[in-house]
Parts: C-alpha cells; structure tokens; sequence
C-alpha cells in the first residue's frame, strides 16, 4: 500500500513562523549590546575603568554559557515554546534593571539575570527551526534567523545612544525594556504558532541524517564534530566581541573618526552583516560546501581588519570598511550553522546546539578582559591585529570541522 507524500507547507505559514523565531532572535542579540553602546555614561556615572565594564559583559557571557548547555536538555524534555516565554522576560526585567542600578554591584546583578535570559535562546531557536521548516527553506531560514540577531545588534546603539544623548542612559535602558516586554506579549498572542509536533520516540534514518543517533542524554557529547563545533563558535565570539566592545573606539584613536562617526560603525557592521547573510542563504544551498564559504569570507573579513589597524586612513573611510567587514562575515553566517547541523543527530538537537553555542558565551565572556585590558594601555593597533589573528583561526576552524565529521563517518562505516 503506497503511503501518500504530506503536502508542501504554505511559504506563508513558514515565513509567519521563521519571523516570529526571527523576532525573539533579535531581542536576544539586541540586549547583548545594552550596555556596551552606553560604556562612556556608564564609565562616567559609576566611575569605573573598561576592565570593569568589560567584566560586566563577561559576567553576562558565562551565566549565559551555563544556562546555555542546561537549556538545551530542558528543551529537549519540555519543548522550545516555554522557555522562549521565560527567557524574554528575564531580558525585559533585566534591561529594567540596569535602568534602576545605582552602584556597579547592581549591574552586576543585573548581567547575571540578563545572562539567564539570554542563555536560552539558540537552543530553542534551532530546534524550532530544525523541526519546523523543511530542508528546501532551512538555509534560508538560517539566514532570516542571522539577519534578525545582526538587526537586533544594528538597533542598539542605533536606538540606546540617540535616547541616551537626548535624555539619559536611564531612559534608554527603560525604552529597551518595554521593547523586550512588546515582543514577549506579540509572542504569547501567536504561541500557537509556534507549537511543535511531537517527535518520534526512535527517529527513523533518512538520506542525509548525522552520521550518529544519541541513544543516551549524553551520547552527543561523543561526537568529536561537536566539540569542535564548539571551538569555531568560541573564536567566532571573540571576534564579535572585540567588533562590538572596542573595536569602534579603537577605530577612532587610530585614525581620529569624529564621534558622530563612531556612532555609526557599529550600526554600518550589523546592517552590512544582515545583507551578507541574504547573500549567505543563497550559497548554504549546497550544504556541501559550507566550509569553504567559511573560510572565504573570514579571510576577507580578517584582510579588511588589518588595513583598519595598520594602515593611514582617512576618518571617512573607516565605516566603509566596518560595512565591507560585516557584509562578508554575514555572508559566512547560514553556512556557520549549517556546520552545526551536519554535526548533529536528529533527537539531540537542543542538548547539541546548547553545547556548542556555548562556545559562543566563553568567547563573548574571555575577549573583553583580554581586549578591554589592550584598551586600558592604549594598545589600539594590537586590537586590530588581534581581531584578525582570531577571524584567522576562524578559516581553520571551520575546516577541521570537516575533517572531523569525515574521520567520524570512516570509522563508523568501519
């Protein structure tokens, strides 16, 4: 008896729910940067050094990387919609809580809650998306889910510096708090958009499945790919951390970028990010050559970095290039998590991404003491060449990848 094929799903029903995901994406990148873009008021209200501020980012990143690996089994026991609902209104109550801190304990505090909120939110984002949209729109998906974080990186200093200018770095913590609670509230209004169907309780194998199945809670953990997954996301966050924390105001001590320019570079490297990625989805495509489109683009990305650092530029350059940095690390973005994917086994998804995307924490949490600390001595042209040594290592991280998930699929034929 022949079974019939299941209809294709509308593109409207996928795109409604790829930008429902899409949205609570960008809250999450979007409160990441709420207090990087205020550093000046904040070093001047709580009179602290960048070290110090640098620290409340790598508070944020270590809470958010434990509550990274733990969200991922908790998604995998209770489902993604739940914990999207949690973590958004721990980033709200955060954001409203910086706008009430007056000492830099409070902060503190106050970055650890962010960190939960934020820990939450590749776990969810990629079993949704894995589960929901079929191989045909996946990358594209990717892609819109990229855009949608570059966008919420984009808005933040876009939105909390104009406000703080205006009014005060009070203000414009509040306005990004209410931000974060409206999206929660768009959320609850359409959950049932984001129900799941069940899974099975042994996926049958498909042509194209990770090599491996994860028998055990733990099983995953096997996986070499994982784990060097798992070192690209680390480096890739330390990347993107120097780009979001310093490397503006590094920018301007070089080559003497008035602020009204600083202000832009940032905004100019998320925008032209998100554009890469479009580009991006297109060549994830061929999941085949994900790595190489990897490599490529860092390797541009890494050239640009070291004519910002060691050339004489003229100050209206300078966010032409941050523009021309971000387009080709975006266009690397869909091809990054399809690398994850490739890696993962079908019933582990939550526990797998919570694993690797903690990399992205550390990285986040490790590069603003190292690169604040640069900052501090006035070391301005280090930062610069180190943003390119790690976008570098990047090119060979994202190919030892390959090689492992290879050498897995030989034994295992084996």
């Amino acid at each position: 008896m022949s079974t019939l094929a299941a209809p294709p799903v509308p593109l409207r029903q996928d795109a409604t729910f790829i930008g429902l995901v899409g949205i609570a994406h960008l809250i999450s990148h979007y409160s990441q940067l709420l207090l990087a873009p205020l550093f000046p008021w904040l070093k001047d209200e709580f009179a602290v050094s960048y070290t110090q501020l640098g620290f409340l980012l790598t508070i944020f990143f270590v809470v958010s990387c434990v509550v990274q690996a733990v969200s991922g089994f908790a998604v995998d026991r209770f489902g993604p919609r739940p914990i999207l609902f949690m973590g958004l209104g721990l980033l709200g109550a955060a954001a409203l809580g910086y706008a009430t801190s007056h000492s830099y304990a409070m902060l503190a505090f106050w970055s650890a809650v962010a960190g939960v909120g934020n820990g939450v939110f590749h776990p969810v984002d990629y079993t949704l998306l894995n589960r929901r949209i079929g191989k045909a729109r996946l990358g594209h998906a990717y892609s819109v889910h990229g855009i949608t974080g570059s966008l919420g990186w984009a808005l933040a200093p876009a939105m909390l510096v104009p406000l703080a200018h205006a009014f005060s770095w009070r203000v414009a913590l509040m306005a990004a708090a209410a931000l974060a609670f409206g999206v929660l509230a768009l959320l609850l209004v359409n959950r049932r958009q984001l129900e799941l169907p069940p899974l099975p309780a042994t996926p049958a194998a498909r042509p194209g499945a990770a090599p491996l199945q994860a028998e055990g809670a733990f099983d995953f953990l096997k996986i070499p790919a994982v784990w060097m997954c798992f070192a690209f996301f680390f480096f890739y966050a330390a990347s993107l951390s120097v780009v979001q924390s310093f490397a503006p105001e590094a920018a301007r001590r070089l080559h003497e970028v008035p602020m009204g320019l600083v202000a832009m570079c940032l905004t100019i490297y998320m925008v032209c990010s998100a554009g890469g990625m479009v580009v991006g989805g297109f060549l994830a495509s061929d999941p085949a050559r994900c790595e190489r489109i990897v490599g490529a683009a860092f390797g541009v990305a890494a050239a640009v970095a070291l004519v910002l650092g060691l050339s004489d530029l003229p100050a209206t350059a300078v966010p032409v290039l941050f523009g021309a940095m971000g387009f080709f690390a975006g266009i690397a973005g869909p091809s990054r998590d399809l690398l994850v994917k490739r890696s993962s086994p079908d019933n582990a998804t939550g526990r797998v991404y919570g694993v690797v995307y903690a990399g992205l924490d550390i990285g986040q949490a490790v590069a603003p003491l190292l690169f604040g600390a640069l900052m501090d001595q006035g070391r301005y042209t280090t930062v610069w060449i180190g943003l390119a040594a790690v976008q570098g290592v990047l090119i060979a991280s994202a190919f030892n990848v390959r090689r492992v998930r290879r050498t897995q699929r030989v034994v295992q034929a084996a």
